[in-house]
């Protein structure tokens, strides 16, 4: 009896002492602290939550696979930096590594796990230089500068037709653009632009002919529609003019610049240009300036240069 006694006692304080021992622990992990066997102290801990697209990846951990697929969140991490393997057959993996803080979760919801086989179509079906989309209109323009050719097709690469012919005898083209209208484009190299309107029968017999205008003088640096569908703005290396889109027009000439490799932005819905130019400043150093032209229709400028059009 005095045995089963002292047992019973043994017992009895052996479990006060693991009790007493282990209540620290059990707390510490009641408040989302965990001990890191690394440092001997209890830390508390932080979390990651990991959501793919698609879901269904596996989770791989320092190299250990977690019991849960995405979108799932990983509980109890000690702060650190931690190295995270994302898994889903047909897919290409995702790797990274993320810094854990104590306290703190830790969101991976951005990301995308993209096949292996990816939605790849070829749009075109002739040989082109440049192309253009207009997404709005949800068209996308091809343009051939060996075969003089201009191709239109929706967005899917369906009812794909040649719409325009490029004048025969044209430089290099530099860059070109659509009219709102989608009736017309520009063409332009370093000392010409050309406005070449499209075919709305698609029949090869165009609609008229392209309209040529010559800058011998002047270096063209850009060029843009204005919104009537008339008018184009003319960057070259010395001013910022207009000019209208009909044969034998002249530029009109609105800014002298001082800068020869300008460089402009227009704004088609405000029909404002802004661009770049230099100005001498003290010490004769000189120094970028942005500028704003703004070049609207009710403009006493352009309604000039429309009467006299319509002269």
């Amino acid at each position: 009896m005095p045995n089963f006694q002292r047992i019973r006692s043994l017992l009895f304080y052996l479990s006060l002492f693991l009790f007493i021992t282990g209540l620290p622990f059990i707390i510490a992990f009641s408040l989302g602290y965990k001990f890191n066997a690394r440092t001997f102290k209890f830390s508390k801990t932080g979390l990651i939550y990991v959501k793919t697209q698609p879901e269904g990846a596996r989770i791989y951990l320092n190299g250990k696979l977690m019991p849960e697929n995405t979108p799932a969140s990983i509980y109890e991490l000690v702060s650190g930096v931690y190295k995270i393997v994302l898994e889903l057959p047909g897919h290409y993996p995702w790797k990274g590594e993320v810094d854990v803080e104590a306290g703190r979760a830790l969101r991976l919801d951005k990301i995308i796990l993209f096949p292996l086989r990816p939605d790849l179509q070829q749009l075109n079906r002739e040989k082109f230089s440049t192309f253009r989309i207009d997404a709005e209109k949800r068209m996308i323009y091809y343009l051939d500068q060996e075969g003089k050719v201009v191709y239109r097709s929706d967005l899917d690469g369906i009812n794909f037709v040649d719409c325009a012919s490029l004048p025969d005898k044209f430089a290099q083209i530099t860059g070109w653009g659509i009219s709102a209208d989608k009736k017309k484009m520009f063409i332009f190299s370093l000392h010409q632009i050309g406005v070449v309107f499209f075919d709305a029968e698609a029949d090869h017999d165009y609609s008229d002919a392209a309209i040529l205008l010559d800058y011998p003088k002047e270096k063209i640096i850009d060029v843009f529609w204005h919104s009537d569908n008339y008018h184009l703005i003319v960057l070259t290396n010395k001013h910022v003019g207009v000019i209208e889109s009909r044969p034998r027009a002249v530029p009109v000439n609105l800014v002298s610049l001082n800068n020869e490799e300008a460089y402009a932005f227009y704004d088609a819905k405000e029909d404002a240009l802004y661009f770049s130019d230099g100005q001498k400043g003290p010490g004769g150093v000189f120094y970028n300036n942005l500028y704003k032209l703004r070049l609207n229709t009710d403009l006493y400028l352009l309604g000039i240069i429309r009467k006299k059009a319509n002269e």
